[in-house]
């Protein structure tokens, strides 16, 4: 029970964080599954690209088929709405961490 309620918490973190690295440059599945275990997030591709298609379909972001070395590569750049739901969960978090910090 415990590590479905944490899974729940930590996806949302890593939507922040992917919206963070979306708005600084377009990103790919392989790449920000690397950036979030470098953060310490255990996520895998079958976890990772189900989270970046929902984000796309939400609006959050925008996907752009690239080639690369012969193979098709999806980036995903963040949109005004997902540079607008960014700030707003920055300014959450902020108050969040604000209060709870030891």
């Amino acid at each position: 029970m415990q590590q479905k309620i944490m899974r729940k918490f930590l996806l949302g973190f890593m939507q922040i964080h992917i919206l963070h690295h979306a708005k600084e440059e377009p990103i790919y599945g392989t790449w920000m599954m690397e950036e979030l275990h470098h953060h310490g997030y255990d996520i895998s591709p079958g976890t990772l690209y189900p989270l970046l298609h929902s984000m796309e379909k939400s609006g959050l972001l925008l996907m752009e088929e690239r080639n690369v070395e012969g193979k098709i590569r999806k980036y995903y750049r963040s949109t005004p709405l997902g540079e607008e739901v960014l700030i707003e969960a920055r300014k959450k978090a902020y108050e969040l961490f604000k209060e709870i910090k030891e």
